[in-house]
């Protein structure tokens, strides 16, 4: 078979389907036994008649069985002879069926099977099966239970669908059927009134209610001739009923008890069977208008109208049923063809007029939703009204007209609501909107339409951040097309993709981008008839894409990517070449840059798009044309994690998931593995393990393809076929792949590797282990991992169980869980077992809070492998427990066993503690068992227990242990302030002075506590010695007894930790019981293990320690299982329980109001734990409800928050307060809470003027959160940040309430704003200065602006108040800074008048920048604005007249300068008020005067005024400084723009230098310092000799001194010139170096201090700075200028960076690496030369250039001791092994000390013993051992003796008992068997193994054979 065929079957096995398909449930049917025995009696002996089918079919158990015999009645029957209707068989037959149907649910498949097959009964049947029907329907009609009717209804609704029986039955049943619904309607809703409070049953009723509005709706509608009969007997029965439900609907739509889906249905049912019953029909629009407008006339509607409907005719109907009136209006109304005429288009428009009304009432989220439907189905009616309306109606309803701009206000108002389907409704009505006015336009042009063109402007004007803008925009296009927006603005597409780093509005964007492309393309296509369009196209559309790709930043780029891309792609793949050769072009210009991470990333992103989305497939030549293989290696390796990213999803994703994957992709993906595990961002490790887990889905899935087709391998031809496409080469390549991944993987899981590389490569081992699971079925895996574990392997898993990380923990033991063979044949040793059994034990006691984590996941796999030491069941007492346990599942009883176990010992530790809880906490804190009891539990299918008896016991045991348990550590929780409490302890020596101390820690924040005068006690003496002995008591009693008999010195925080920790276990423990426990309705009922009263008493106890406890940690954790509680009482079906959390919420709410003095509750700490309390309370009440303790509880709340009564004093205002911060801060209350907005924010800001602090403290809280809960969360440090705010129409739309009451705070606020403005406190007329912008409009600020500045007074005035003219000038800058930034308004071609006029009003008062006013701050504030004004100005050239030039408000400036102290000095010789600020004004605005001054000057001897040079000579440290930063903008944007430096820099070397020595302030010093940085050195290094009298080898030395002795920003500065510095030495004196060598040395050792961990930083990015900038110099060149031993410290220098905790470090490091691998001599030693690499492969990369580079230079043998000692770590102290372990604890847990999680020792250890092996192949070793060599091979035995000496000392388990000296001997171990081995090679004692010559060593160290593609 050839290749073709050959893929084409593979494509037709991808398609078959693996998949099991699901088996369908169906319920058997069953008749009684009466029908039984009728059957019986007619069934003939060959089962051939019809009572033998059924009699066959009612006995099979088997639903779906069941289903293919009902299917063969009716073909039965037709057989049938016509006479047959009469045989009382078959009579009885069809009722037997009959009472079939009716017994079936609804829901059963069974029940559509038996419709469809009657539906197609012989005709001859029908009257009989009709009788059948109609008779078993009367039999359900008289149903007298209430909750059976449920079903009747449903079998009433089951016969009206397109059941012809069914529906003749009902009809011939009508008025019986009419009656029962009636009847059933009135009595549920009785019922449900009955149970109200419990939510179930109420919710079940409430559901029945609304089916049986449905089914009535339903009969109405398809019961035919019914509206001609009740028009023909308007007495008749039927009449009645129709009548009797038509009152009973309004009744339903005016409940508001009821849900609001049940009163829109009654809406819905009201209108619809008014239109029924209405004769003529002619009068329905006129009566459904004046019900809708309230203007009904009684006089005139009918009397059963009246009558059934009377409280929709009143004046006051509310709001909620006008709108479902208006809904069943638009519904069920016909308005198509404008059939109802004139009156009907009246209605219409009446319907959206009364909806607008509603629209400014309605606030509640629900029937806000409501409302948007409504108006959206009102715009559909419009459109189908239109079509053939009158004029008058379309002249109503275009787009100029009042409804068409109430239509666009109410979209404008609503496009950002919170609610995404309110949004979705608005695009709707917007859509219809501009459908409704091309209709009414009647085919005019719709580009030039007025509305369109006023339309379209008006969008675009908007800002980009509004996310209806993206909506409406799209809809725009859609009507008139792209290129009317396009010819307005071209750049709209930039604009738009700019945005799109702004998660929130990606997807808005991108939906418009594609419509607008789509139709860009589209309208090209229609006009163009030659090809080049599509280059417009791509320049449109594409070119700003790759511009984004390349350069934005990457949050943008990625929601570009995986929004825009994919979508672009799909709709045009041709244009995927457009990118790559666009891309490709950008890659080579790049090539040699600093930075080419952009078109490299680029090129990867649509790569990996395209092939996603099928645009790309491998296996063609096309692949190899667009990327080539050197290009997938760098970016799989790439510096940004994107590029990698995006090149892995390059690789594994694939639109077909049977792809077959090829030996260069597993090469690659091979390669990327062995080089990303450590990454620090989790989100890069999801992504890496999920697109692995895709890639190993693709080989599973391909390989049972290829299984397959070796199967039919017989059919095929071999000859044709190369050794590449035969399955079983594949077939072995994938095993080979799979089993180097894991290998690679599990090397990864080394002592010391870091959190990052252990979740990575745990995460990526168990998606091996889901995807290629245990053999089973048809499923043949190509691979196993339990196949790859050994028991070193397995070892590896269980010690993951030590990591700090939980993650950790759980993947390891998730792992471990998916391979039960690998356990159960490594737990075969008894003594293994009882070690990790006896391990646990011990971890759960330990002192380090991690340690309990590990021994429950240590505990949980002995228990679900049934892996416990025989030792458990010694005794007895388990040997019965065991017995009785027998029958119950392994784990059940495993769980019970150690669940008992850790009781035992817990009571013990109990019992131990409440005699000394010093003890406790220092040698065995309780809360480790309990969250071993907890994670047991949580493991445990407990609602399927067999040893139910056992488990009661024990949860009844358990409990009163956590009771106990929190009773001893509760004083410490409770207490004022627990941090830093030490409770003596309860012996017979201090039971006392015990006593005394809980008096003392007794709670100071109660309401005793605010209402109480505190009295200190007088005293006639004070005792020195008596609190000297008080004091020397308590510190005795800090000391205890450890159990290994040590003294252990017990602080605060080891008691709080064991206090707060133990709460914690106690309250998850009760919540999870809670939550997983069934529970017993009764104490003597067999079921449940929780009885009533003990939920109570959970209950109780959660309420005691949230209202009391002080400790965050306590109440917050007490809060968590306090929830899991809530949720399951408002679940329950026990009523008393159901109601508990009412009489909760009731009971805390009367006690916070009482505000008792008795009263416990915390007042401060925010009320601790009460909101917490409360919010449980309400957040598990059921959503779907109505909410009624909500609504009760915040009117309560706030009504206590806005309370002015001082005689129940402050406490219940600052607890409401709190509350309402809390329940506003939940996200689970949603729109339910934004009712209370308006109010709460009243609250809070009548509290900001609260004399006590604790209110206004609160009530800014409470701000805080109400902002937060109505702009979103703030995601930027921005404060007026446009994606957090909104129009005021859009807010004063939703909270209108609030417009008056902030209207009149304002106007208090102005009056202070105006007071303040004046203030003699400067920091007051600041603040009223700022508060004045909100206040004004943009277009308001000129005028305001004038006046301000007309209130200054004139230069003649002799009395004025320099605080007024201070606060007015402020007030007038803070107004034109926002003037002049909004750039709406600098697009405004008034902008530039308004900006002329307020100049002429400034220079009137140009007086105040002059030495007319004495006042220096005023004087700075006036110089401000002059600053602000210029800076909107263009300088004019030279022989051009300015713009404003007429104002000459240069030249006023310039004059302002010149006469300036700046130039005439200054007459003060200490710094009075203001001068700083003068200083720094006036500087800024002389150094755009002085620039200018200069350009003037060029090439002209014209002496300048003012000058650089002279402002630096001045004394005043402000005016250096802010100069200085100028210039070193200057030099820096030269710099990075590759241009020469200014003239004016070139020539100020020697002012820089005179000024670098002698300039005392840091700010400026260090500008200095960066100036001569940024500057050539051959500019101002020659000049020190004569302006500073220092050589310039002095001057180094100098500078170095500087990088030594200082530890702040200036000696990162000065290490970097010093590394310019001594460069240049270097470079110009090479004759003479041996004269730098004292030098080069300090310098070395400098760089060597700056790299170290502790340093800030900023010290080692400045020594990664210094080592790039002179790489080519010190580190690669090819003739060494500094000694070996200099060379190897900075080559170790480059390696610490990179194993620097902080990712800019190690970025910044990697550009050493990039420039040491880029030199000439050096660019052959690895195939990634100029390549931008990560970290991870930068240091096998360093290590591979240094050994080339020894070799290079022949000094091998001397550096080989060296490369050793790194190797050994001669570095470390090895004083470390022989620590004791004691010594590594620290008492002081919360300190942490600094810990590197990045670093990997033998991640370095194995790069550079591999580089080394490689190193002496290639070059041999001649020379025999030196002495150095020799004493490392001494000092490496030692310490191999040492260690395993130490290891022997260690005890059983040491992994998990001593983690931290186990790991780190275990690293040891490896460094010293390292060397040692090295060392054997050397001596020819060991030769070369395969694990020192990684396949890596091809990848890494080949030569580049592959040119740049």
């Amino acid at each position: 078979m050839g290749g073709k065929q050959q893929m084409r079957l593979l494509f037709v096995l991808s398609k078959m389907g693996v998949k099991k398909k699901r088996e369908m449930q169906v319920a058997a049917l069953t008749v009684c036994h009466q029908d039984l025995e009728i059957l019986r009696s007619f069934a003939d002996a060959e089962g051939k008649n019809l009572a033998s089918l059924l009699l066959h079919c009612v006995q099979l158990t088997d639903g779906v069985s069941q289903i293919h015999s009902v299917k063969q009645i009716v073909p039965f029957l037709e057989k049938v002879d016509k006479n047959g209707v009469c045989d009382p068989a078959i009579q009885s037959c069809l009722d037997i069926l009959a009472g079939i149907y009716f017994s079936v649910t609804l829901k059963n498949p069974l029940k559509k099977v038996l419709i469809s097959s009657l539906n197609g009964l012989p005709k001859f049947f029908l009257t009989e099966a009709i009788h059948s029907f109609t008779s078993h329907l009367r039999e359900e009609l008289n149903t007298a239970d209430l909750y059976s009717y449920r079903k009747v209804i449903d079998n009433i609704s089951s016969c009206m669908e397109n059941f012809n029986l069914g529906r003749a039955s009902v009809v011939n049943l009508l008025e019986n059927v009419l009656h029962f619904l009636h009847k059933s309607l009135i009595e549920i809703l009785e019922e449900n009134r009955k149970f109200s409070g419990n939510h179930i049953v109420q919710t079940q009723l409430m559901n029945d209610l609304l089916v049986g509005i449905r089914v009535s709706m339903t009969l109405v509608q398809k019961v035919q001739g019914l509206q001609s009969d009740l028009g023909n007997d308007s007495g008749s029965p039927i009449w009645q009923t129709m009548c009797g439900l038509l009152s009973v609907f309004t009744k339903f739509l005016n409940d508001d008890d009821l849900l609001q889906t049940i009163q829109s249905t009654s809406g819905l049912a009201v209108i619809l069977f008014v239109k029924t019953m209405l004769h003529p029909s002619e009068k329905l629009p006129e009566l459904i208008s004046s019900l809708l407008l309230q203007s009904v006339d009684c006089t005139s509607i009918p009397e059963w109208f009246m009558n059934s409907c009377r409280s929709l005719c009143c004046a006051d109907v509310p709001a909620s049923t006008l709108l479902f009136l208006c809904q069943g209006t638009l519904a069920m109304l016909d308005w198509q063809d404008g059939s109802m005429g004139p009156s009907g288009e009246a209605l219409l428009l009446d319907t959206v007029r009364v909806l607008f009304t509603l629209s400014s009432q309605i606030k509640e989220s629900t029937l806000e939703m409501f409302l948007s439907r409504i108006l959206a189905s009102w715009t559909n009616s419009a459109i189908h009204i239109l079509g053939s309306s009158s004029p008058s109606l379309k002249d109503s309803l275009n787009g100029g007209s009042s409804i068409a701009r109430r239509l666009l206000e109410y979209v404008y108002t609503h496009w950002e609501h919170p609610l995404d389907a309110l949004r979705h409704q608005t695009k709707i009505i917007f859509r219809n909107l501009l459908q409704m006015h091309r209709l009414t336009t009647e085919g005019a042009d719709l580009v030039t339409d007025p509305f369109f063109k006023e339309l379209t402007k008006n969008l675009l004007q908007l800002e980009w951040h509004i996310k209806g803008k993206y909506a409406c925009l799209g809809c725009l296009v859609e009507s008139i097309g792209i290129e009317h927006i396009l010819s307005i603005d071209k750049t709209i597409p930039s604009q738009i993709l700019e945005v799109m780093g702004d998660q929130s509005l990606v997807p808005y964007a991108s939906d418009l981008l594609e419509t607008m492309f789509k139709n860009h393309k589209s309208h090209l296509k229609s006009q163009t008839a030659t090809s080049t369009w599509m280059d417009e196209w791509h320049e449109t559309w594409v070119s700003p894409l790759l511009s984004i790709l390349c350069g934005g930043n990457l949050d943008q780029k990625s929601y570009v990517i995986d929004y825009y891309l994919p979508r672009l792609l799909n709709y045009s793949p041709e244009s995927l070449q457009y990118m790559v050769k666009i891309l490709q072009a950008s890659i080579d210009t790049e090539t040699g840059a600093c930075n080419r991470r952009g078109a490299l990333g680029a090129l990867m992103a649509c790569l990996r798009t395209a092939r996603a989305h099928g645009h790309l497939q491998p296996a063609t030549p096309a692949w190899e044309n667009l990327v080539c293989g050197a290009r997938i290696k760098q970016g799989l390796i790439h510096q940004h994690c994107q590029v990698r990213i995006d090149t892995l999803g390059l690789l594994c994703e694939s639109n077909r998931s049977t792809e077959v994957v090829s030996p260069e992709e597993m090469q690659w993906v091979q390669f990327f593995i062995t080089y990303n595990l450590n990454s620090q961002s989790p989100g890069v490790r999801q992504q890496i393990c999920s697109l692995l887990k895709k890639l190993f889905c693709r080989i599973q899935e391909s390989s049972q393809v290829l299984y397959k087709l070796e199967q039919r391998k017989s059919t095929l031809d071999s000859e044709n076929r190369s050794s590449r496409e035969q399955p079983p080469v594949s077939l072995q390549q994938y095993k080979n792949f799979m089993s180097s991944v894991c290998d690679i993987l599990f090397e990864a899981l080394f002592p010391g590797s870091s959190y990052s590389t252990r979740f990575s490569a745990l995460s990526i081992l168990g998606s091996v282990a889901e995807v290629f699971p245990v053999s089973e079925g048809t499923i043949q895996p190509v691979y196993q991992l339990s196949h790859d574990i050994d028991a070193g392997r397995f070892q590896i898993l269980i010690e993951c169980f030590t990591s700090t990380f939980e993650e950790v923990k759980t993947l390891a033991f998730d792992l471990l869980m998916k391979l039960p063979s690998v356990i159960a044949g490594q737990f075969q040793d008894p003594e293994k077992l009882q070690d990790l059994f006896q391990a646990a034990l011990e971890l759960s006691t330990s002192t380090k809070p991690y340690d309990c984590v590990t021994a429950s996941y240590l505990l949980n796999l002995l228990i679900w492998q049934d892996a416990l030491p025989a030792s458990l069941s010694a005794s007895s007492a388990w040997l019965l427990t065991c017995e009785a346990g027998e029958k119950a599942a392994v784990l059940e009883r495993n769980t019970l066993v150690v669940i008992k176990c850790l009781m035992e010992s817990l009571e013990d530790e109990i019992s131990q503690a409440e005699d000394s809880l010093l003890q406790a906490a220092s040698s065995f804190p309780m809360y480790g068992r309990v969250h071993c009891i907890t994670r047991a539990f949580q493991k445990l299918p407990l609602h399927d227990l067999q040893l139910v008896s056992e488990w009661r016991l024990v949860v009844e045991r358990l409990l009163l242990l956590s009771y106990r348990l929190s009773a001893v550590v509760s004083p410490v929780i409770q207490s004022s302030s627990p941090e830093g409490l030490i409770p003596m302890d309860t012996d017979s020596e201090s039971a006392s002075r015990l006593q005394v101390i809980l008096n003392e820690i007794q709670p100071r924040d109660t309401n005793a506590y605010f209402n109480q005068a505190k009295i200190l006690k007088e005293r006639g003496s004070f005792d020195l010695e008596d609190l000297s002995a008080s004091v020397s008591d308590i510190d005795s009693f800090t000391e205890s007894k450890g159990r290994e008999g040590r003294t252990c010195d017990v602080t605060a925080q080891m008691v709080l930790v064991c206090c707060w920790r133990s709460m914690k276990e106690v309250a998850l423990l009760l919540g999870t019981l809670c939550q997983l426990l069934p529970m017993r309705p009764v104490p003597e009922s067999c079921s449940g293990l929780l009885t009533v009263q003990q939920v109570k008493e959970i209950g109780d106890y959660f309420k005691q320690h949230l209202l009391q406890s002080r400790h965050r940690g306590a109440f917050e954790l007490a809060y968590t299982g306090f929830v899991k509680l809530t949720e399951i009482l408002n679940r329950c079906s026990d009523v008393s329980l159901q109601k508990l959390p009412e009489q909760w919420l009731w009971s805390v709410l009367e006690e916070i109001k009482s505000s008792d003095p008795s009263s416990k509750l915390c007042a401060t700490r925010r009320s601790a734990g009460i909101p917490f309390y409360i919010q449980a309370l309400l957040a598990s009440e059921p959503k779907k409800g109505k909410m009624d303790l909500l609504k009760i509880t915040m009117k309560e709340l706030i009504s206590l928050a806005l309370s002015v009564d001082a005689s129940k004093g402050i406490v219940p205002q600052v607890h409401a307060l709190n509350i309402l911060r809390a329940l506003f801060r939940d996200t689970r209350l949603g729109e339910n809470i934004i009712p209370y907005v308006a109010d709460g924010a009243k609250a809070a800001i009548l509290g900001f003027t609260s004399p006590v602090w604790a209110v206004r403290n609160s009530s800014t809280l409470l701000f805080s959160s109400l902002i937060t809960r109505i702009f979103g969360v703030k995601r930027g440090k921005d404060e007026l940040s446009k994606t957090n705010r909104m129009t005021g129409r859009e807010f004063f739309s939703r909270f209108p309430e609030l417009y008056p009451f902030l209207l009149k705070q304002l106007e208090t606020v102005a009056n202070t704003v105006d007071r303040c403005g004046c203030s003699p406190i400067y920091h007051s007329r600041e603040m009223a200065a700022r508060a004045l912008v909100p206040f004004i409009t943009i277009d308001q600020i000129p005028s305001t602006v004038h006046a301000l500045l007309d209130s200054l007074p004139n230069s003649t005035n002799r009395c004025f108040r320099q605080n007024h003219i201070h606060g007015t000038l402020l007030q007038v800058f803070h107004l034109l800074q926002a003037y002049v930034t909004d750039s709406r308004h600098r697009t405004n071609a008034d902008f530039q008048q308004e900006l002329s006029d307020v100049i002429v009003c400034t220079k009137a008062k140009l007086w105040l920048a002059t030495r007319q006013n004495p006042c220096l701050v005023t004087r700075a504030v006036y110089i401000d604005v002059l600053f602000l004004l210029t800076s909107c100005l263009d300088r004019p050239a030279e022989g051009q007249h300015p713009a404003l030039e007429s104002l000459g408000l240069w030249d006023d400036v310039r004059r302002i300068v010149l006469g300036s102290e700046l130039v005439t000095g200054f007459p003060w010789t200490f710094k009075v008020p203001g001068l700083p600020q003068y200083l720094q004004s006036l500087t800024k605005l002389a150094i755009p005067e002085v620039w200018a001054s200069l350009a003037e000057a060029e090439g002209q001897a014209v002496p300048v005024p003012l000058s650089f040079p002279r402002l630096l000579e001045s004394s005043f440290s402000e005016v250096r400084l802010l100069t200085l930063e100028t210039l070193l903008e200057r030099a820096t944007s030269s710099e990075l723009e590759e241009k020469e430096p200014h003239p004016l820099l070139c020539s100020m070397g020697e002012e820089f230098l005179l000024l670098a020595m002698k300039e005392n302030h840091p700010g400026c010093f260090c500008q200095v310092l960066k100036i001569l940085y940024h500057m050539n050195p051959s500019e101002w290094l020659p000049q020190t000799e004569c302006c500073v009298h220092l050589s310039t080898k002095e001057f180094l030395i100098w500078t170095m001194d500087i990088a030594s002795n200082d530890r702040s920003e200036i000696q990162s500065v000065a290490l970097k010139l010093a590394s310019k510095v001594i460069a240049y030495h270097v470079q110009t004196c090479e004759e003479n170096k041996d004269s730098l060598a004292s030098e080069l040395r300090q310098w070395v050792q400098l760089v060597v201090r700056s790299c170290e961990d502790h340093l800030p930083t900023a010290s080692r990015l400045a020594a990664a700075a210094a080592l790039t900038n002179t790489a080519p110099l010190f580190l690669t060149s090819p003739q060494p200028i500094l000694e070996l031993q200099d060379t190897l410290s900075l080559w170790r220098c480059v390696l610490t960076l990179l194993q620097s905790e902080e990712q800019t470090v190690r970025e910044a490091a990697t550009e050493i690496v990039t420039t040491a691998m880029s030199q000439g001599n050096t660019c052959q030693s690895t195939e990634f030369a100029f390549c931008q690499v990560n970290a991870s492969i930068a240091l096998a990369l360093a290590l591979a250039v240094l050994c080339d580079l020894l070799r290079q230079w022949d000094q091998l043998v001397p550096a080989l001791p060296i490369l050793l000692g790194w190797l050994l770590g001669e570095d470390d102290d090895t004083q470390d092994l022989l620590q004791s372990p004691h010594q590594g604890e620290d008492d002081y847990i919360f300190e942490k000390s600094e810990v590197n999680f990045w670093a990997e020792t033998l991640t370095f250890v194995k790069c550079l013993c591999r580089q080394l092996f490689h190193l002496l192949c290639q070059s041999g070793w001649p020379a025999p051992h030196s002495q150095k060599l020799c004493h490392l091979q001494t000092i490496a035995s030692e310490q191999r003796h040492l260690v395993s000496q130490l290891f022997r000392e260690l005890p059983l388990s040491a992994e998990f008992l001593k983690t931290v000296e186990y790991t780190r001997l275990r690293i040891q171990e490896e460094r010293t068997s390292a060397v040692l081995r090295l060392l054997a090679f050397l001596e020819g004692k060991e030769v070369l193994r395969a694990e020192d010559c990684p396949r890596e060593w091809r990848q890494l160290m080949a030569p580049r054979t592959e040119a740049a593609c």
